[in-house]
């Protein structure tokens, strides 16, 4: 797909199919969130690739989101402050990271759109119980859930605020 057809496209799906991701589309959407800009090329981030059934559930528990839980492959996308920090100390802790995070699982959602599946940004979720239900380690904090599989809805298209309600020039 063309670049602005992939962003007109993206739409968030919250029932997915009973149908497995293939491995090389996981991998293609992994390679693209890499590919993100980072701060000081450091990628203050780290991606859990989330497939077994016990923990996509504690994942939608924490969430309280059930849906996530029926996606084949969730995507759990971690700020890295130590990572950020090497080089931008507080700054890179408490803010880089996360925007590092937040980009790289941008381009990963724009991948899901280009082959074909569908994703939806979760960001509403116990932190804590996140951690827990993957075992990440306690230096990262997680930012982004992104539940990617094959839709099992019709696309709701949903009108966008007018450009002149959101931007300025000076």
């Amino acid at each position: 797909m063309e670049f602005f057809e992939v962003v007109k496209n993206r739409h968030s799906i919250r029932a997915f199919q009973e149908k497995e991701v293939e491995p090389e589309k996981i991998e293609k959407i992994l390679n693209a969130a890499n590919s993100a800009p980072s701060a000081g090329n450091l990628q203050g981030y780290k991606i859990c690739v989330v497939k077994d059934r016990q923990a996509r559930e504690k994942i939608a528990s924490a969430a309280n989101q059930e849906f996530v839980a029926e996606a084949p492959v969730v995507l759990v996308f971690f700020a890295d402050p130590d990572q950020s920090a090497q080089k931008y100390r507080s700054r890179g802790e408490k803010l880089y990271c996360l925007q590092d995070a937040t980009i790289a699982c941008s381009y990963a959602q724009l991948a899901v759109a280009d082959l074909g599946l569908g994703s939806v940004w979760v960001g509403a979720f116990d932190e804590e119980a996140v951690s827990e239900a993957i075992e990440s380690p306690r230096n990262l904090r997680p930012v982004a859930i992104l539940p990617i599989g094959y839709p099992a809805e019709k696309l709701k298209i949903k009108t966008r605020r007018p450009l002149s309600e959101m931007t300025w020039e000076k």
